[in-house]
């Protein structure tokens, strides 16, 4: 709006001013209003230029792609034309409409017990799932029960889909027989689901179960192409759980998609056919920008893929089934997890999924009951009817910020793709994959230890006293490497004694300190009690021996209380019994304002590397 005093309107009445002719503003007035606000937060020295605000606000993805904070038209100019949606190079969507009026809400189903597997997907089909998504096998539905478990499902409407690693053979001939006995032709999207390279991936991560025999997937194929359906999944989850980057996940889909290509094409596939034989799985995390670019980017790749195999534009088109993350979910404080998905599913949808599967957010936990399950496909649910997420087709293009993550991430993955195909035989590229995932693990881990990638209710904001839902234990075990799980492992054996709290001065003072100190043990699974105000070391003593002396004590309180009776403090405690004394705050002497560095044996501020902090308290708390 802007006041226009010659309009004819009077001075005081604001005018709609267009879109098309809104107001022009310099880069450089942002970085002024931007550096004035670094400024008062002292992120940025008086003297320094107003344009140091890139440096400082910029980021960094794992895979070293910098994430500028302000989209400008100057980070587009001269990168490739992304077509429209259902044209190649697809990066704006693989059709050029949704069919469903939205994505296609997968169910996924694991469960042994048969007929509660058969309510579920009676009860799912009746509530908004279109389609299916079963693990059959050792420790899953049983392969013979498929017949009951889709008895009453109209196959030629809802697609379903395999996950049978133990026997994708026997798996394939068994839906085949239940759509024999049934007469009908099954659904688009139907897949039997082989995935004997993803197999090999989670073996060498962990995985207990499935058969790596390539050939298993040319006999699948074959089958699939005579009932009309897919025979292959090329699933990147299988790198994602086992801690995988965005660019590392494409180009393993690549790597995959390739050794499919070429194993197909050998035995009689015509590349159109092979094409035709391939869905691809992704995952989708809570970081929604770089979500959205990772789907955009992986139709660009997969596309350019098939070109040069010379597979026809037609079936160039990425399917995508997109999965909510497991290793970003938490088996602590599970009811985070619902945020978590949800945030995913938003990103699968804006990126231009073609199916989507919300894992339930007891998933860490078990086997998922009927709530966690109606949570999940009502995820979908609501964001496609109620929010109106799918009404337009690639919201994001056009964005400064995501056409320019896209690019980037399309052609890091793609560097790493021909980097790795050039190693050798599939083993020895899988195996130069397995090292660079290794290396993205150690820096996660690193800033997951930092908390400079908090997890709520893990890392950060933990409920030490929360009762945790219980579940049925799964049948088949699947390797996932959780982001939290260090933090999870120090709380699954809660330290036996807490940490004093020496909260000095009044409330107010010690609040803010005491509030990060107690949070910060509480990730590692150590209670803490506290002293309450205090006016000096004697009223600490005192609360700290009413507290049966704990083993380690953390001074919490301000700066200038650190400094008046910091170092009292300590010389009074260690003499009450303490044996290890530690200070929320940075490290720094008396005459800096804070306690005499020499008198205490740990320092707890931010940036610390949490994990190393919290091992070395529970390993004096143990003693």
């Amino acid at each position: 709006m802007a006041s226009d005093s010659g309009s004819g309107v009077g001075p005081d009445v604001t005018v709609a001013v267009p879109l098309a002719e809104g107001f022009d503003h310099e880069l450089e007035e942002w970085e002024k209003a931007t550096a004035a606000v670094l400024r008062k937060t002292k992120k940025l020295g008086d003297d320094d230029p107003d344009s140091d605000v890139w440096a400082h606000l910029s980021t960094a993805t794992l895979d070293g792609i910098d994430v500028p904070p302000l989209g400008t038209a100057d980070l587009v100019s001269g990168l490739p034309d992304t077509g429209l949606p259902g044209q190649a190079p697809f990066t704006r969507g693989s059709v050029a409409g949704r069919e469903l009026d939205g994505w296609d809400n997968r169910a996924w189903h694991t469960d042994p017990d048969v007929e509660r597997t058969a309510q579920h997907v009676v009860t799912d089909i009746e509530n908004g799932v279109n389609s299916l998504w079963i693990s059959v096998g050792e420790g899953a539905v049983p392969t013979d029960a498929l017949a009951r478990i889709l008895e009453p499902v109209f196959l030629d409407l809802a697609p379903v889909v395999l996950d049978a690693p133990d026997d994708p053979l026997t798996a394939a001939r068994t839906l085949d027989a239940v759509l024999q006995d049934k007469a009908t032709d099954a659904a688009p999207g139907t897949s039997f689901g082989a995935d004997p390279i993803g197999i090999r991936v989670r073996r060498a991560t962990g995985g207990a179960v499935g058969t790596d025999d390539l050939s298993v997937a040319v006999e699948v194929a074959r089958l699939a192409q005579d009932r009309g359906v897919r025979g292959i999944v090329v699933d990147g989850t299988a790198v994602h759980d086992a801690g995988a980057s965005d660019v590392q996940e494409l180009a393993y889909v690549l790597l995959a998609g390739a050794a499919y290509l070429r194993l197909l094409t050998r035995e009689g596939f015509t590349p159109d056919q092979a094409a035709e034989q391939l869905d691809v799985r992704l995952a989708a995390t809570d970081e929604q920008f770089p979500t959205i670019a990772k789907l955009r980017a992986a139709r660009r790749l997969w596309s350019r893929m098939l070109e040069l195999s010379g597979v026809g534009e037609a079936q160039r088109a990425q399917r995508q089934h997109v999965v909510t993350s497991r290793p970003m979910m938490a088996s602590y404080d599970p009811y985070a997890n619902m945020l978590r998905t949800t945030i995913a599913a938003f990103a699968a949808g804006v990126g231009g999924a073609t199916s989507v599967t919300v894992l339930p957010f007891d998933e860490p936990l078990g086997l998922p009951e009927p709530f966690s399950r109606r949570i999940a496909r009502n995820t979908s649910s609501l964001l496609i009817s109620e929010s109106h997420v799918a009404r337009v087709l690639d919201p994001a293009g056009g964005s400064h910020a995501v056409e320019k993550l896209t690019d980037d991430t399309a052609r890091a993955a793609w560097a790493l793709f021909t980097d790795l195909d050039g190693a050798g035989d599939l083993d020895a590229s899988l195996a130069a994959l397995h090292e660079r995932v290794k290396a993205t693990v150690s820096d996660r881990a690193l800033a997951i230890a930092r908390r400079a990638r908090p997890l709520t209710g893990v890392s950060e904001f933990p409920n030490l006293h929360e009762e945790i839902p219980e579940r049925r234990p799964y049948g088949r075990h699947l390797p996932v490497l959780r982001y939290g799980q260090e933090f999870e492992q120090m709380r699954d054996e809660p330290a036996a004694e807490p940490v004093f709290l020496a909260t000095m001065g009044t409330i107010a003072q010690h609040t803010a300190r005491a509030t990060f100190a107690a949070n910060l043990f509480a990730a590692g699974g150590i209670d803490t009690v506290t002293a309450g105000p205090s006016e000096g070391p004697e009223d600490v003593v005192t609360a700290y021996r009413e507290a049966d002396t704990p083993a380690v004590v953390c001074l919490t309180g301000p700066d200038p209380l650190y400094a008046a009776w910091g170092t009292d403090l300590v010389a009074a405690l260690r003499e009450a019994g303490a044996r290890r004394v530690v200070v929320a705050g940075k490290p720094g002497t008396v005459e800096e304002g804070a306690v005499d560095a020499s008198a205490v044996d740990d320092w707890a501020a931010a940036g610390l590397d949490a994990l190393a902090f919290l091992r070395r308290t529970r390993e004096e708390l143990g003693r």
